[in-house]
């Protein structure tokens, strides 16, 4: 299999001219990191102190990493995509809310993004996060297995109630729902809530897809453990895999408290984890639909060997292959042009509020070792091939 990877034509054919070079500063911002300290603060400070930055902001880092302010305003960048037959997953990217209306407005929300996404070929997945529909201390509290107080158990019920609602809509329209993982220490109670969903919506098909954080060393246990349950009891699992999110909070708090680390030791282990992962979904295609989210070029090529392998056609509908939008885009687009299915998650949100999205990205592209490298490399090589 050639290294489809290296094509830069492919990979930056939407591109203007001027948004190749504005990706490019953006990644070298990105590639120094006391730069990207100074930036995050002198953002937040000035958004704070509700200094008029927003539309250097958009002109910027707003617009390589995010759709639009709404879902219309996404609309132009979604079709463009869908030409290339790269699909879009909007993702609200507000973050942090806790107080019930909050919720409440948050379930209004993907319900409007679903009636959205039935409307639009280019948008096969819906998504929220658990903390969008119940707040975190109650998921803590559940997932310790503590008793909950007659109050708490109301507020339970209607996290269960929001989930009902869109996972039932999701069912009704046929299409699908991804549900974001959070801390491992929130997460049992969502894997219970998302495995209860499955049961009732995932008899036919995928609809209701959960998360597995696979730096998690018990991931592949979990796999294991839902698939004999879905066996037994005659229902479908979505799975979107990823490599984590959490894992300096996770390191920290497990440090703290005294416990064993649930992240894996090293980036070795990792990445043999997530691709271990993969290799047994992709054995049992009957039971599971995959959702690769990675930005990883060996996992990418990993997963296009075990679709030869098993005899697959590319674009069959339970591998999908999961990229961000301003991210990797050498990956997503010519898995797209190979015949792959590939989706971009693509942000949106008020700009004021999607902020701390945005610098959790920088930092984390910060982060990761030789990410923001590679982009600034390829970028290089197609202004060179166009000579800007």
């Amino acid at each position: 299999m050639g290294r489809i990877f290296e094509d830069t034509a492919t990979a930056f054919a939407l591109k203007s001219d001027s948004e190749l070079e504005r990706a490019y500063f953006l990644f070298r911002l990105i590639a120094n990191e006391p730069l990207v300290r100074i930036g995050t603060a002198v953002t937040n400070f000035a958004i704070n102190a509700h200094l008029p930055v927003e539309g250097l902001i958009r002109a910027t880092v707003f617009d390589h990493f995010c759709g639009g302010v709404s879902e219309e305003d996404c609309l132009p960048i979604i079709d463009k995509m869908y030409q290339k037959r790269v699909c879009s997953i909007l993702d609200y990217s507000v973050e942090g809310k806790e107080v019930e209306n909050q919720l409440d407005s948050a379930l209004e929300k993907i319900l409007r993004v679903l009636d959205f996404v039935k409307e639009k070929n280019a948008i096969p997945f819906a998504v929220f996060k658990p903390t969008a529909f119940g707040r975190f201390g109650l998921l803590e509290k559940k997932s310790a297995g503590e008793p909950l107080s007659d109050l708490e158990q109301a507020e339970w019920d209607r996290i269960v109630g929001r989930y009902e609602k869109v996972c039932q809509k999701a069912f009704d329209l046929e299409v699908s729902l991804l549900i974001d993982a959070e801390e491992s220490w929130i997460q049992d109670a969502a894997d219970e809530l998302c495995l209860q969903m499955m049961r009732k919506y995932n008899t036919q098909r995928a609809v209701v897809f959960n998360t597995a954080q696979m730096y998690r060393w018990d991931r592949l246990d979990f796999l294991k453990g839902i698939h004999q349950i879905a066996v037994e009891e005659g229902f479908k699992l979505g799975i979107k895999a990823v490599r984590g999110a959490y894992m300096e909070k996770e390191n920290k708090r497990a440090e703290e408290q005294g416990y064993k680390s649930p992240i894996c030791a090293s980036k070795k282990l990792t990445d043999e984890s997530f691709d271990n992962g993969i290799a047994y979904m992709a054995d049992h295609l009957d039971t599971f639909t995959i959702f690769a989210g990675t930005h990883n070029e060996e996992s990418s090529y990993k997963l296009m060997e075990l679709i030869a392998g098993h005899a697959l056609s590319h674009d069959d509908d339970r591998v999908w292959f999961g990229q961000l939008f301003g991210m990797s885009d050498h990956i997503s687009f010519n898995l797209a042009e190979h015949g792959y299915n590939v989706a971009k998650y693509l942000p949106y949100g008020p700009v004021r509020d999607v902020m701390p999205y945005l610098i959790r990205r920088a930092e984390e592209n910060t982060s990761v070792t030789g990410q923001t490298s590679r982009e600034m490399e390829l970028l290089k090589k197609e202004r060179a091939r166009r000579k800007i």
